[in-house]
Formats: C-alpha cells, structure tokens, sequence
C-alpha cells in the first residue's frame, strides 16, 4: 500500500477546472504540512501549492496564485487541489507529497520526504 495515493487527473481544455484529490494511507501520520508539485519531461519537478499541517496556512507558486486553491480534511485523511482557469501551460503530472514532520507549507521539494506516483493532467487549447 503506498503512503500517498493521488487521483483526479484527466484532459480538460483550456479554461477548465480539475480537482485532484490524495488519499493519505491509515499507516502514515497525517499532522504535517503537505503538498502539491508538478513535472513535466524533461524538467524539475516544481512547486505547485502546499498547506500547512492544521490547514489554516496555504502557500503557492506565482504561476498558480489566484486559480488553485489547496485544501485537506484530516479526518479523512485527504488532501485536494482545486485547478480552475487551467491552460496548457498547467499540463503536467502532479505529485502530492508529505513532509512528515514540519507544520508549516513549504515550497522546497528537499522539505518533503514521502511522494506520490502522481496523476497527469492535459489541457488542451
């Protein structure tokens, strides 16, 4: 069973909304901050969003601001990504992943130590 299983990927055109859900495993502590990066090939993997352990404090990258919009419920162990206004430029696969102990978001990919095996996301224009 992986720690973390992400989900809700798809095609959507162009100024569409997507939202992309991760599912925490019962056996992986929940109470830290967590986060959304995103790859393409080629290319780093890069900061998308993250929200701190209580999920009171959200942080993300300049390219997301103001369209995503990150969220969990801890009781159900559950993390989401909210994508509205996509463009193909957001086409990507993204990686939910934990920090396992800090408790504030962060957008440096060293702070994490656990990862998803991610979901694509296609936009077309």
């Amino acid at each position: 069973q992986e720690d973390l299983v992400e989900s809700g990927g798809g095609l959507v055109q162009a100024g569409g909304s997507l939202r992309l859900s991760c599912a925490v495993s019962p056996r992986t502590f929940i109470m830290h901050a967590m986060g959304w990066f995103r790859q393409v090939p080629g290319k780093e993997r890069e900061f998308a969003a993250a929200i701190s352990s209580t999920g009171d404090i959200p942080h993300y990258a300049d390219s997301v601001k103001g369209r995503f919009t990150i969220s969990r419920d801890n009781a159900r162990r559950m993390v989401f990504l909210q994508m509205d206004s996509l463009n193909p430029e957001d086409a990507s696969v993204y990686y939910c992943a934990g920090t396992g102990e800090g408790v504030i978001p962060s957008a440096n990919l060293e702070d994490y130590e656990y990862c998803g095996e991610g979901t694509q996301v296609t936009v077309s224009s």
